[in-house]
């Protein structure tokens, strides 16, 4: 049963706390950005995985989709971690870790003189590193409801999601020419470095507000001593699962754009390194700026359910273009440009989801809640990859994008209504 909260006046924020807030906001995009980089960007060198491990299409898709298993295993008890424990000491302990898995594979799963890893030792490693990155997103998004006020939150919560097509896309930009020049060492070894920067702003920056959630920006963001009803655990909040299911459904075609997308324009498109790289990095940096726009939209028009409504048909067209252009002899700029306007499609919304997700579940139990939200996401992550061999095999990719389109669609009943 919902219980009333009883009024109260809220504390004012002190005065260094306007400015600190947008430090906290980029300790939390650089981390996921670093996050992003290996999950997102990993799939990215997916040929030189293939032909450097000596992998079939379907080991490829077991070796991909490792790091989503540990990610999907690990985000509920990162979630209740921070909240019971807050944000700085769950991304210290999870970048710290994911950069030592890093160094683990960087020194003994690489392939070398002639040695090759064995499939089972590059997925555990990999999947070690998603266990111990997953810590980046409820950590950091908690964070994110706590410093910001209610009519800026979708706006910082998306620039907080542009982490990931951030990080995505200096992964493709980077890791494909390290990959297929100097092997996977280097690969391994970037993104360690990248884990021990973000780890050193964390430290600096990331700390806990010291006045109320509801305060967190100041009397003008402040709640007015209105009463309010209390939201049940997310974990017995029936809205809240229901939104974690369309988020891990609408994240599925997304995943089989970054997995896949690479392999499709290499093999079907018969493109090379430069124009399979400008694809993935302008499909990201289209993210990006979609993300914040969306953010500040909703923010302004106060419609975030009608928008994650309206993104899951944006997600179904742009899918069924995509597979139209696939199912004949189309020109590579044509197969280029519908990778790229579907990629950009099926990432726009995630900013906005999170955002009335945690609003949902309330900012003392956000990291809960984004927590259950992002085990979605990455059990998708891990099934994703896994099946796309198989459908590929038993029918074309033009069956892959729209099949991919249509599990984007069954996300949209399940979002609220406006």
């Amino acid at each position: 049963m919902h219980t009333i909260c009883p009024s109260t006046t809220p504390v004012a924020a002190p005065a260094h706390a306007a400015s600190h807030r947008w430090k906290v906001l980029a300790v939390g995009v650089a981390a996921n950005a670093t996050f992003s980089a290996a999950a997102n960007g990993m799939p990215t060198t997916a040929i030189w995985l293939r032909s450097g491990y000596h992998l079939s299409n379907t080991q490829l898709g077991v070796a991909l989709g490792a790091m989503g298993l540990g990610v999907a295993l690990s985000e509920l008890p990162w979630g209740i971690a921070t909240d019971r424990w807050g944000d700085r000491p769950v991304l210290l302990t999870g970048l710290l870790g994911t950069m030592l898995a890093l160094l683990a594979l960087l020194l003994w799963i690489t392939p070398a003189s002639g040695t090759v890893p064995p499939l089972w030792a590059l997925a555990a490693g990999l999947a070690a590193v998603g266990v111990l990155g997953g810590s980046v997103n409820g950590a950091s998004g908690r964070a994110v409801m706590r410093w910001f006020g209610a009519g800026e939150r979708g706006f910082a919560m998306s620039i907080r999601q542009t982490a990931v097509p951030l990080g995505g896309g200096l992964g493709a930009l980077v890791l494909p020419s390290l990959a297929s020049r100097y092997g996977f060492m280097p690969v391994f070894g970037a993104l360690a470095c990248a884990c021990a920067l973000s780890a050193f702003f964390t430290w600096r920056w990331m700390h806990e507000p010291d006045f109320s959630a509801e305060a967190a920006t100041g009397p003008h963001n402040a709640s007015t001593g209105v009463s309010a009803i209390k939201p049940p655990p997310p974990l017995q909040n029936r809205k809240v699962w229901r939104m974690v299911a369309a988020i891990g459904l609408l994240c599925v075609p997304q995943f089989a754009i970054l997995s896949y997308a690479t392999v499709f324009l290499h093999d079907h498109g018969h493109l090379g390194l430069a124009a399979i790289t400008a694809v993935m990095v302008a499909l990201q940096a289209g993210a990006m700026v979609m993300r914040i726009w969306s953010g500040r939209h909703t923010d302004r028009r106060a419609n975030r359910p009608a928008w994650l409504r309206g993104s899951a048909w944006v997600a179904l067209a742009s899918f069924v273009l995509l597979g139209i252009a696939a199912s004949g002899h189309a020109p590579g700029w044509v197969l280029m440009t519908a990778v790229v306007v579907a990629g950009i499609a099926v990432s726009a919304w995630h900013g906005v989801a999170y955002t009335e997700l945690a609003t949902e579940a309330g900012g003392a139990n956000a990291g809960t809640a984004l927590g259950m939200a992002n085990t979605a996401v990455y059990v998708g992550l891990f099934l994703t990859p896994i099946a796309i061999p198989h459908l590929l095999a038993a029918s074309s990719w033009p069956v892959v994008w729209w099949l991919a389109g249509l599990v984007a669609l069954a996300a949209r009943p399940l979002f609220p209504k406006p």
